[in-house]
C-alpha cells in the first residue's frame, strides 16, 4: 500500500525540523553558509558512487558529502542543511528516484532558495537544485551519471569546466572526481579560497558489511592547498590498499604476492620506511636477501628502532631467516 504523498510529506517535514505552513526551519539558526563546488557521479561499469567537494569552510566533508552503497549519493551545499543527505538516502533506500526525492525535500523546506543540492540514486538517475538565492556565480549542470554544482565562485563556467574534466578523466572514480574538483580551482574557484575538501566513494552493491562498502572516504579539514593535500592522501589510500593486500597475501604464505603488492606500494610512495620494511622483509622472504640490504640500510638510517621489528618478526615466524640471516641484515645498519 502506497503511502498517501500529503503524508508523505509530513513525514519528510518532519525528517527537515519543519512545522507544515509554519514557514520556519527548526535548524534555522543554525544554517551554514557552506560556499563550494562539488560533484556526484556514478560509475557504471563498476557501480560505484561518490561525492567529491571542496570550500573555504572548515572540515567540508562533514557536511556536504553523502553515500551509501546500492543507494545514492548526496551533495547538500550553500546554506547547507545535512538532513538533505540523510533524508535524502532514506528515500532512495525506500526506492524513490533521486528526481522524487528532491523535489520532496524541497516541498518541505520552507527556504529551498538558499539550498543547493545534488542526488544521484543507484540507477543513474540525476537531480539538483540550486535556489534564486544562492550566491552568485552559481550553477549546476547534469550530464550522464553525474551532475556538478558550484555557487560563490570568482567566474562563471566552473560548472561546465568541472563537467569536461569529467568527461574526459581517467583512473578510478576517485581520481576522476579529484580533476573534476582541480578544473573547478583552475578556472577560478570559490571567491574567498580554498580550506577544506573530501571525496567519498562507495561499493555499488551493498555487502552487508558497511565497513568494507566505503572505498574511498578521505578528510581534508583545514589546509593551505586542500586539493593538493587530497590528493596526496588519495595516493597514500592507493598504496596502503596494496600493503592491505601484501598483508593478506602474507597471512596466506603467497610470497609472491606479497612481493608484488608491497612493492606497488612503495613505488606510489617511495619514502615511506613502513612500506619500504615490509619489501624488505617480502625479498628475504622470497630468498633473495642481497636485493633487500640496501633497502634495510635506509630504512635504518632513517629510524633505528626498524632493527627491533627484524628481530621480532623473525620470532614471529613473519620472517623466513637464520641467526646468520638476520646478523647480515643488522649488519648493515649505521654505527
Amino acid at each position: 500500500m502506497r503511502m498517501p504523498i500529503a503524508l508523505v510529506l509530513v513525514v519528510i517535514a518532519l525528517c527537515l525540523g519543519v512545522t507544515p505552513g509554519s514557514g520556519t526551519t527548526a535548524a534555522a539558526g543554525g544554517l551554514r553558509p557552506v560556499h563550494t563546488y562539488s560533484i556526484v557521479a556514478r560509475d557504471p561499469k563498476t557501480g560505484q558512487l561518490g561525492v567529491a567537494v571542496q570550500s573555504h569552510w572548515f572540515s567540508i566533508g562533514t557536511l556536504v558529502p553523502w553515500a551509501e552503497a546500492g543507494v545514492g549519493a548526496v551533495a547538500t551545499q550553500s546554506f547547507v542543511d545535512v538532513r538533505y543527505g540523510a533524508s535524502g538516502l532514506d528515500l532512495m533506500r525506500a526506492g524513490w528516484s533521486a528526481t522524487r526525492a528532491l523535489a520532496a525535500l524541497r516541498e518541505a523546506d520552507p527556504h529551498p532558495e538558499v539550498r543547493q543540492v545534488a542526488m544521484i540514486d543507484a540507477k543513474g538517475n540525476i537531480a539538483a537544485h540550486t535556489g534564486g538565492k544562492c550566491i552568485q556565480h552559481a550553477g549546476h549542470l547534469i550530464e550522464k551519471n553525474f551532475s556538478v554544482q558550484a555557487n560563490l565562485m570568482v567566474d562563471k563556467g566552473v560548472p561546465q569546466a568541472m563537467a569536461g574534466a569529467f568527461r574526459t578523466a581517467e583512473g578510478s572514480l576517485a581520481e576522476r572526481l579529484l580533476a573534476t574538483l582541480e578544473a573547478a580551482q583552475a578556472t577560478g574557484g570559490d571567491l574567498r579560497g580554498k580550506q577544506s575538501a573530501a571525496i567519498l566513494v562507495v561499493r555499488g552493491e551493498p555487502t552487508g558489511r558497511a565497513w568494507e562498502d566505503r572505498i574511498v572516504d578521505l578528510h581534508v579539514e583545514d589546509h593551505p592547498a586542500p586539493l593538493k593535500e587530497l590528493g596526496r592522501l588519495l595516493r597514500l589510500h592507493r598504496a596502503y590498499g596494496h600493503m592491505n593486500r601484501g598483508d593478506l597475501a602474507i597471512e596466506q604464505d603467497d610470497v609472491d604476492g606479497a612481493l608484488r603488492e608491497y612493492g606497488a606500494a612503495q613505488a606510489l610512495v617511495p619514502d615511506n620506511l613502513e612500506m619500504k620494511f615490509w619489501h624488505a622483509v617480502s625479498l628475504v622472504n622470497a630468498d633473495r636477501l642481497d636485493e633487500s640490504l640496501p633497502i634495510f640500510r635506509t630504512i635504518f638510517a632513517g629510524e633505528k628502532r626498524w632493527r627491533l621489528m627484524v628481530e621480532r618478526l623473525a620470532l614471529a615466524g613473519l620472517l623466513i631467516a637464520d641467526k646468520a640471516t638476520i646478523d647480515r641484515i643488522l649488519a648493515v645498519a649505521p654505527m
